[in-house]
């Protein structure tokens, strides 16, 4: 783990060494409604992950395989910090696990890694579930010696996560809501504005988050010629760039996200062809989380 490819690319499985297993969860957290943290031993992963990186877990054996941002990690305690929003049936099922039980695999770390340098000024755009993976790019930011503006959005208060967190990373933190439950009543691009026609031009904005979250923080940036990068989160599979599922298009080129990203030029991003290949294949995903439910239902197991 943590070394590239010759092609500059994440490691392969085969460049992967081997764990011993035991993924335990050995704490939880539920965040939100539909939201839950959790803190996993994987010290392989907690030694080598670096800001902006990910893993591919699978609840159990035979399970689906899903990519999770690395949301923090201690080294010295071997553990790495999950936050998984309940969507399907793989996010339910991990849900239902509780502190104590352990994950079939944790596999990573993966992924190319947040530049990090001295900017200058850097905002960090966490929107819903998006502000977990900001987390340790703000952390990474500020310890490059910048100075780091960390941007919340939820819909509600109650679906507003790790403000304690951010605040403690960052050097102010500008919260939005979008019925005005908490904070200022604005989408994250309103804050963003203002924050510009304030304070001037930052000399980099991150954004993470729903991918038309991300679009429009995009089309903000874009009259300010501000360097936006964005990581994108789209349907994968194995994670190495063997299957091809995570495939988005940048600048008219194809790119894989789980080997050439997750993060890229928010302005060379084809947001809207992005985000129809991640409706593709709804209605499967749907009927495989009803009948989960309905087995979970008639014999409190999953399938």
């Amino acid at each position: 783990m943590g070394t590239s490819t010759t092609e500059g690319r994440s490691p392969s499985c085969a460049d992967l060494p081997a764990t011993s297993g035991g993924f335990t969860i050995v704490e939880k957290q539920e965040l939100a409604p539909k939201v839950t943290r959790y803190v996993v031993r994987a010290p392989d992963v907690a030694r080598t992950r670096r800001a902006g990186q990910f893993v591919i877990v699978r609840v159990r054996d035979g399970g689906e395989r899903i990519p999770l941002t690395i949301a923090d990690a201690d080294a010295a305690k071997g553990t790495i910090t999950l936050v998984v929003q309940e969507v399907g049936k793989t996010t339910a099922w991990m849900a239902s696990l509780e502190q104590g039980e352990a994950l079939a695999d944790v596999v990573g770390p993966l992924g190319r890694p947040t530049h990090i340098e001295k900017w200058g000024t850097v905002v960090c755009i966490g929107g819903g579930i998006g502000i977990a993976p900001s987390h340790p790019i703000v952390q990474a930011m500020r310890a490059a010696g910048n100075r780091v503006v960390a941007i919340l959005g939820a819909r509600t208060k109650d679906l507003l996560i790790m403000e304690d967190e951010m605040r403690r990373a960052a050097d102010e933190v500008l919260v939005c809501t979008d019925d005005g439950s908490y904070g200022r009543k604005a989408l994250v691009t309103g804050v963003l504005e203002t924050f510009v026609a304030e304070h001037g031009k930052p000399d980099l904005v991150v954004a993470i988050g729903p991918p038309i979250m991300m679009k429009f923080v995009c089309k903000t940036t874009a009259p300010h010629s501000i360097p936006t990068v964005v990581s994108l989160n789209p349907v994968m599979v194995d994670g190495t760039g063997m299957c091809g599922g995570c495939r988005v298009t940048v600048g008219g080129k194809t790119k894989f996200v789980c080997v050439d990203g997750p993060e890229f030029d928010g302005h060379s991003v084809d947001f809207d062809e992005m985000m129809r290949r991640s409706r593709f294949y709804a209605a499967q995903e749907k009927e495989s989380f009803d009948r989960w439910r309905k087995a979970r239902g008639e014999d409190g197991g999953g399938p």
